[in-house]
């Protein structure tokens, strides 16, 4: 029995429909809540045994650290049942101009001194190759024609040296250098399912969705299972998947595309073995420019991930999937490739009456930045932080959701538009069209302007809890040669405050490179030994 009909009817019963790492990850959270709270509410996951997921997000953001040790699941365990592998950063090649040396960093460190002093200014002043400005040999001699990316952060000298972001020493979660990770989909759905069910007292239920009841107010009152079961609830977290059982099925959601923005449309995925078992294993994702779009390459324990992601509009699947076994090689050749079509956008609302959407049943776009799990996990946050007490509370929390949300969606899809803006490619359709103004949000239009004279800044992005900040920005920017007319002086007591961070970054650099360990090597001591728990 549920309290739908009853306005002010407390939550007690949360059913979750859908399983895979976004029905999971939800149900572990709440759960993970209800015990530290000593709440008796109860959760429920309802999944298909037909229903494959779809199970290609293999890339996190450092956020689910944290994630994982809200659930209370250790990093030894994570890293041994998801074959997981530590990620660094993002190295994105032929985005810029396409040429043998194109090729930039996204770290996941910030910049030296971000918060206290911007070095962007500086290193533009210390000219750029083929830059006509003054060399500012002022603030640090000797680094001409280093990037952004390496002038300010170490991080990617560790990635480029194939070196994991901590030691074998370090405790679970911590490390010398922020680091998120790559992992199974797969194997990692099946870790939270059975921590869910085993450790924090989620009932599991297997069964097809076959009928949706609603009470008199609208709300969802239960789902009917095929073999006749009723799930009866006060609060229901769309988790389905493309389909979007309730958000889509029952409330009619309208779905917002923003293909005229962001092009892609198609995947092919492919697992690729390694050829031996002391191969190097990537500390960060690649992302390989391609004629109508980008090859994936993520490296885990066992193998690598790798996709190409393009837009239909541009390339046929045959065409896109020949480069993709180009770029893999001859072992590459008869291996089988998995094949997903989509729409990028989103719901207008994700909230609607007592059904919130989360996954790829509230949007989907393409994984240039690994956005989706860092998605589930920001909406997990917000709705575990507000999570409405009453039905009576509800609707005003529900209306916040979607305004936060709505903003994350659009700076989402405005972030991953600037890495088609900025280029200098113009060799096919596809990067023409990308780089025309008429397919470019008024609101990037408008920064890229205003970061042509100055540095993206905290002031550029009002919103309090931005998903990309300026740093993330700069390192785009820099990294994609983007023309700006702005400089440091270094004969200043700032440009002093600067030499001083840059100075301490090279130091860190030194003492890391020579003390952090190969990435396979740390994983194969994990797997081995452990870390040390917290």
């Amino acid at each position: 029995m549920s309290n739908a009909d009853h306005p002010q009817g407390a939550i007690e019963t949360i059913v979750v429909v859908g399983g895979g790492s976004a029905g999971w990850l939800t149900a572990c959270r709440l759960a993970a809540r209800s015990v530290s709270r000593g709440s008796k509410l109860k959760v429920l996951l309802v999944e298909s045994a037909n229903v494959p997921s779809v199970g290609v997000g293999e890339g996190t953001w450092p956020t689910m650290r944290n994630t994982l040790r809200k659930i209370g699941i250790g990093e030894t365990t994570f890293i041994r049942s998801c074959d997981a592998a530590l990620k660094q950063g993002a190295r994105f090649v032929g985005w810029t101009d396409g040429t043998a040396e194109d090729a930039y960093y996204h770290p996941l460190n910030p910049p030296a001194g971000a918060g206290e002093v911007d070095l962007s200014p500086y290193w533009l002043g210390l000219g750029l190759p083929g830059d006509d400005a003054t060399q500012g040999a002022g603030v640090q001699s000797g680094v001409e024609g280093r990037s952004f990316a390496d002038w300010v952060d170490y991080q990617s000298a560790l990635c480029d040296a194939g070196l994991a972001p901590k030691t074998i020493t370090a405790p679970e979660y911590g490390g010398h250098a922020n680091y998120a990770y790559h992992l199974d989909a797969g194997k990692f759905a099946t870790l939270l399912r059975d921590h869910a069910v085993g450790s924090l007292g989620v009932e599991h239920v297997i069964g097809d969705v076959v009928r949706v009841n609603r009470a008199d107010n609208g709300d969802i009152r239960d789902v009917e299972l095929g073999d006749g079961r009723s799930l009866a609830g006060d609060l229901f977290v769309d988790c389905s998947g493309f389909s979007a059982l309730l958000i889509g099925g029952v409330y009619d959601v309208p779905f917002r595309s923003c293909r005229d923005i962001l092009f892609a449309d198609r995947a092919l995925a492919m697992q690729v073995p390694y050829r031996g078992e002391d191969d190097p294993i990537a500390c960060h994702t690649i992302s390989t420019a391609q004629d109508a779009g980008w090859i994936w390459d993520i490296g885990l324990w066992t193998r690598r991930g790798v996709g190409h992601v393009y837009s239909s509009s541009y390339t046929s699947d045959d065409e896109a999937e020949a480069a993709l076994r180009r770029y893999v090689g001859p072992a590459g050749n008869a291996l089988p490739v998995r094949k997903i079509a989509f729409e990028p956008g989103h719901r207008e609302r994700f909230w609607q009456n007592n059904c919130v959407a989360i996954g790829l049943s509230a949007g989907f776009l393409e994984p240039l930045e690994a956005s989706a799990l860092m998605l589930i996990e920001t909406s997990l946050d917000t709705l575990v932080d507000r999570l409405p007490q009453t039905r009576g509370a509800m609707d005003s929390i529900a209306r916040q959701f979607n305004e936060t949300f709505s903003h994350h969606w659009q700076r989402i899809i405005e972030f991953l538009k600037l890495h088609y803006v900025v280029t200098q490619r113009r060799d096919t359709a596809f990067w023409r069209d990308n780089a025309a103004a008429a397919s470019v949000p008024e609101g990037l239009r408008e920064r890229l302007e205003l970061w042509k004279h100055h540095s993206p800044a905290p002031q550029d992005f009002a919103h309090a809890r931005e998903v990309f900040s300026w740093p993330s920005y700069q390192y785009v920017l820099h990294g994609m040669r983007f023309g700006s007319s702005y400089r440091g002086e270094p004969a200043t007591a700032e440009g002093a405050t600067v030499a001083a961070f840059v100075a301490r970054n090279e130091r860190v650099r030194a003492e890391l490179v020579s003390k952090l360990p190969k990435h396979r090597d740390l994983l194969r001591a994990v797997r081995e030994h452990g870390l040390q728990r917290v």
